[in-house]
């Protein structure tokens, strides 16, 4: 009979710094593997800290309590199959990103990260000390090799593994989610497994921390890189995967695989699991936001619903003068589709108020920007106190077209504790209701059917801050000013670029001005769900004082 090694894979969802419960998840995954048999227990990346723990992790009280946590862990699983997990590890005056192999009550086998990413949202190489290329660890008497996320995206690490003696590479890894990241890890992973001709097991966690989004979607290549196991992305998963040795070494056997969701639908629930672990790992039950009639309002309120439940979302109307008849329907009638509560709150007794107060001070100046820009502040505050009030957290409704280029005024409608559509452009919006309306899954807990009628995605959007108001007034059409925005902070590119793409050198120039100018308001704005590689904050940081143009 043929040799078999039994991997069981906890694809699952830490919290950062709630070492506690990472372990108890662990402890659950670990028992499961146990009664299924086993030969190990392999978790991601970081797990007993959480990922991505930034500076957290190197507070000396926090790093000694995660080694520790992992000392506890292991000794609590010293009877059954071995046990594999990420977390900090400190050797003299150095700092490491670890992999921990648990065996008989102990920490039998330590890997040390060696590759450590310094772009996009990581900054590894301020934290982490690299380790050294090492070689494999053995599990009863099978060597298994373990490049830690970034390792196995460098031919050295997984060479020096095959090299030295190990039979299969198993890949521990805290990687999130930007769209089309899943091909680029799978092409990559696929090298891997055509240079050393090893079998390779990636395992990924699921969740949300801050703005990121961990996706899961753990997968098995085989010598070759074909294909045999994959796991579902965003679910938590406990998977049980066998390898076979056979006369040219091992091979996993077919196990679970499950087909992916296109980019619309995985950029979906990004936001809504982004919020949603955003409130249970912050401890927030409840959100409420300004429901305005427009299509940005809708799709936050949808992503609300779906993410915690209708009775758990208040949807505030606070209208003015200028507040549209159309506006007042269209905000209700996605109150009801949806379910939750629906306040209505006049702006206009508090607007007056504080036009008789200024009224002194700005005797003998123009009505101009200033006074719209009251209306909004305005809101804020009241929505502000209602989220005091009743504990409610307040989300904002910004999209990623109107944060670029500052469309947004701060301590008005900026204000909040998190958006969800912060990385999603204006034309994108659009997508996303469409498909909303069309698609319902099991993980929504909004209802199905059509939430977000057609009249208010198909109506120009204004802010509605004066008479008649379009953002076209003040804005090139969406479109035009989404493709220059994409070739501008997605793509990195100057005004030629813009230009040779069909784009109005006038134009590309207005918005690379206004996204410039526009830094200080993003530099103070809520965290928002990343879906890409370019999104506000870790992604892209730029100066607030920056006088330099594009001179082309």
């Amino acid at each position: 009979m043929a040799e078999r090694f039994r991997l069981t894979l906890a694809q699952l969802n830490p919290t950062v710094g709630d070492l506690v419960g990472n372990a108890a998840l662990a402890r659950d995954a670990w028992e499961q593997g146990r009664a299924a048999g086993a030969d190990m227990v392999a978790l991601p990346e970081m797990f007993i800290a959480g990922y991505n723990a930034q500076d957290l992790v190197m507070k000396p009280a926090f790093y000694t309590d995660a080694i520790q946590a992992v000392r506890a862990l292991a000794a609590d699983c010293a009877d059954g199959p071995a046990l594999a997990i990420g977390g900090p590890w400190v050797e003299g005056t150095e700092l490491f990103n670890a992999y921990f192999i648990c065996k008989g009550g102990k920490i039998t086998s330590t890997v040390l990260k060696h590759h450590l990413p310094n772009d996009t949202v990581f900054d590894e190489v301020r934290i982490f000390d690299a380790g050294p290329l090492g070689g494999p660890y053995s599990v009863g008497n099978t060597r298994i090799g373990s490049p830690i996320c970034e390792d196995a995206w460098y031919e050295d690490v997984a060479e020096t593994l095959a090299e030295t003696g190990a039979e299969f590479l198993l890949v521990p890894n805290g990687s999130p989610y930007h769209r089309g990241k899943y091909e680029v890890r799978l092409n990559q992973m696929v090298a891997r497994v055509v240079e050393t001709g090893l079998p390779l097991i990636y395992l990924n966690m699921v969740g949300g921390q801050d703005d990121q989004v961990f996706d899961g979607g753990s997968f098995v290549l085989n010598p070759g890189g074909e294909p045999a196991v994959q796991l579902p992305v965003f679910d938590a998963v406990v998977a049980h995967v066998d390898l076979e040795r056979g006369a040219d070494g091992w091979r996993c056997l077919p196990g679970p695989f499950t087909t992916h969701p296109d980019a619309m639908e995985q950029d979906y629930r990004v936001m809504v699991l982004a919020l949603r672990d955003y409130m249970r790992k912050t401890g927030f039950k409840k959100v409420l936001l300004g429901l305005s009639g427009g299509i940005d309002s809708a799709i936050v309120a949808t992503i609300a619903v779906d993410a915690i439940g209708a009775e758990n979302v208040r949807c505030v109307m606070l209208p003015s003068e200028y507040t549209s008849d159309a506006s007042l329907e269209d905000a209700k009638a996605v109150a009801e589709a949806l379910g939750c509560r629906y306040d209505f709150v006049p702006i206009t007794e508090g607007r007056a108020a504080i036009t008789v107060t200024l009224a002194p001070i700005f005797a003998g100046t123009e009505p101009d920007l200033t006074e719209e820009n009251i209306q909004s502040r305005l809101r804020g505050l009241l929505l502000m106190a209602m989220s005091n009030k009743f504990g409610e957290m307040l989300l904002t409704t910004g999209n990623k077209s109107e944060v670029a280029v500052g469309y947004a005024t701060i301590y008005g409608d900026m204000a909040g504790g998190y958006n969800p559509i912060k990385d999603m452009y204006k034309t994108r919006v659009f997508d996303a209701c469409r498909w909303r309306n069309a698609n319902h899954r099991d993980w929504m807990m909004g209802p199905e059917g059509e939430v977000i009628a057609e009249r208010i995605i198909d109506k120009p959007p204004s802010a509605e801050l004066r008479e008649d108001q379009k953002d076209s007034d003040s804005l090139p059409d969406y479109p035009v000013l989404d493709g220059i925005l994409q070739i501008l902070i997605d793509a990195d590119g100057s005004i030629e670029d813009c230009v040779a793409a069909g784009y109005d050198r006038a134009d590309a120039k207005k918005i690379e001005h206004l996204v410039y100018i526009s830094e200080y308001k993003r530099f103070q704005s809520a965290p928002g769900a990343r879906l890409s590689d370019s999104a506000f904050w870790l992604d892209r940081r730029y100066p607030i004082v920056n006088r330099w143009r594009d001179g082309s």
